[in-house]
Formats: C-alpha cells, sequence, structure tokens
C-alpha cells in the first residue's frame, strides 16, 4: 500500500483499492455466495419458496453420487483435461524456449503477434472454425485424400479427438507465456556452462531449464487444467455422440431443467474436487502454492 501511494498518490491509490474491492466483491463474492446458498435449498415452484418445505440440505449434492453416469463424465473430464495439460505443454515448452533463448529479439514481437492474433476472434467463433475443419467432408480430410495421404476420410469428430483439439488450440497459450516468462529470465550463462562441461542438450533441459521454468509451468498447468475441465463452448459444439463433458451436465440442470439449485451444486462440486485434484497432483509433484505466485 505504502508503495501505491508513493508511486502514484493519494487519489490513483483510492481508485485502485476501489475498483478492485468491486471486482471481487460484486462481481466475484457475491455472485459464488449466491450460488453456493442456493445449492443447499431445494427446487421448488416460486409459489413455495420460503415456506416449510424450503429447507437446507446436502440432496442436490447426493444426485451427483446417486448418478453413475455423471460421476463417469466427471472422471472423463479429468482424464481429458489431464491430458490436454500435458499435450499443451509438449507443444509450448519447445516454442517458450525457442522464443526466449533462440529467436532473435527483434522479431520475438512479431512471433508473440501472430501467436496473439487468434485470441482476436472470439472462441465460439474458433470452435466453429474447427468444427468445418474436423467435419467429415471438411477440409483437413479434403487436403489429406486431395495429396494423396489416405484414401477414405477421417472421422475425426469422434470420441474425445475433436474436443480434446480444439482445447488445445484455445488453451495452449496459457501454457506458453508464463512457461516463456520463467524460461526468459534464466541466466543464458547457465545453459552455456552446462554445455561447456560436456551436458547433451536433454541433460541441460532436464538439469538447468526445467528446474528454473517450474513455476511458470506449475502456473501454466494449473490455469490450462482449470480452463479445460471448465470449458462448455469447445465441448458443446465439438463433442460427438459418444462424449459429454462435465460442464454440460451443469448447463443441462440449469437451463433445460431450469434447475438452478442442483446446477450450482454439480458447479461447487466441479470447483471443489478439481481444487483437491490439483493440489493432489502439485504435492505429489513437490509443486508448491508459492511457485505459482512466481
Amino acid at each position: 500500500m505504502n508503495e501505491l501511494l508513493r508511486r502514484y498518490g493519494l487519489p490513483l491509490t483510492v481508485f485502485f483499492v476501489v475498483l478492485t474491492a468491486f471486482w471481487l466483491l460484486v462481481l466475484v463474492i457475491l455472485p459464488y455466495l449466491y450460488l453456493f446458498e442456493n445449492s443447499f435449498r431445494p427446487y421448488l415452484p416460486v409459489s413455495e419458496m420460503g415456506g416449510p418445505l424450503d429447507v437446507y440440505s446436502f440432496s442436490n449434492y447426493l444426485t451427483f453420487f446417486r448418478t453413475p453416469i455423471h460421476i463417469q463424465v466427471f472422471v472423463w473430464t479429468i482424464i481429458y483435461s489431464s491430458i490436454v495439460t500435458v499435450l499443451c505443454f509438449i507443444i509450448a515448452y519447445p516454442l517458450a524456449y525457442y522464443l526466449a533463448k533462440v529467436a532473435r529479439s527483434n522479431i520475438v514481437p512479431t512471433l508473440f503477434l501472430l501467436l496473439l492474433i487468434p485470441l482476436w476472434v472470439s472462441e465460439i467463433l474458433r470452435s466453429f472454425a474447427w468444427f468445418i475443419i474436423l467435419a467429415l467432408k471438411g477440409s483437413l480430410n479434403t487436403i489429406l485424400i486431395g495429396t494423396g495421404l489416405m484414401h477414405d476420410p477421417i472421422r475425426w469428430m469422434t470420441g474425445f479427438r475433436s474436443i480434446l483439439i480444439g482445447l488445445i488450440y484455445t488453451y495452449v497459450l496459457f501454457m506458453l507465456f508464463p512457461v516463456y516468462n520463467s524460461v526468459s529470465s534464466l541466466d543464458t550463462n547457465r545453459i552455456e556452462a552446462a554445455e561447456d562441461l560436456g551436458s547433451p542438450w536433454w541433460r541441460t533441459h532436464w538439469r538447468v531449464i526445467l528446474p528454473h521454468a517450474k513455476p511458470g509451468i506449475a502456473s501454466g498447468a494449473v490455469m490450462v487444467f482449470m480452463l479445460s475441465a471448465g470449458s462448455i463452448l469447445v465441448p458443446t459444439l465439438l463433442a460427438s455422440t459418444t462424449s459429454r463433458w462435465f460442464t454440460e451436465i451443469i448447463q443441462q440442470w440449469m437451463f433445460e431443467s431450469q434447475d438452478w439449485n442442483t446446477g450450482s451444486a454439480y458447479a461447487f462440486l466441479l470447483l471443489i474436487l478439481c481444487t483437491v485434484f490439483v493440489s493432489v497432483v502439485m504435492r505429489l509433484l513437490r509443486v508448491r502454492h508459492a511457485d505459482l505466485a512466481k
């Protein structure tokens, strides 16, 4: 606070504090408290709300554990969100290293601009674009057949295949930027010293670069996993008849069944269980919560 006062003065400091408090209270805390309170109340007609049947209970949460298909969908959502996170890291790490340590500094802004251009388009339009590309008679199959790489079209939109492609494309930059920031802060002399001592490239990455980039990797992994597990547009547009995402069930409770109470309970279960899963994985990988803030 003292640093803010010294740098910006009293009026701007008060404005920043009030704006932050408004954001946290009105746009985050109060809506979550409203959903949390509703998740313990039964779904009743408007005329019966506040009556003798309107009591708090865990029945909405128990609905999830009494429905095996919903548990199965949740487990698959966690599994494929983890796969998306791993694949995003495999794609983002070499690119982040190239941008931070290999590419000339005068072309890095241009490369970042090219990477950011897709973000200027809304997520729903990008998902529709992938729907067109991955369709049975879409552009991808047309190119593969036209170039002679294959004779029959591939059904890309079966199972979770198309969802994985859409989620990786949508959230890979959320892995790239934290990893880039961590790698760029590494002193290049440490890499050169490892190479001068005869370390092969893979050991240099394993013993020098990856440990230094650990905070960025942890931050990017948490963001990609949570965003993937909570995504609704990509699974809705790119899902097949054999794949469902847990957020689709939440949407069905809230907008199709008009049962916001059970939908709220499912939403909080997703938040809580995903948080527990991330905390357990971080503990197994010996990643501290302080690493996420670096």
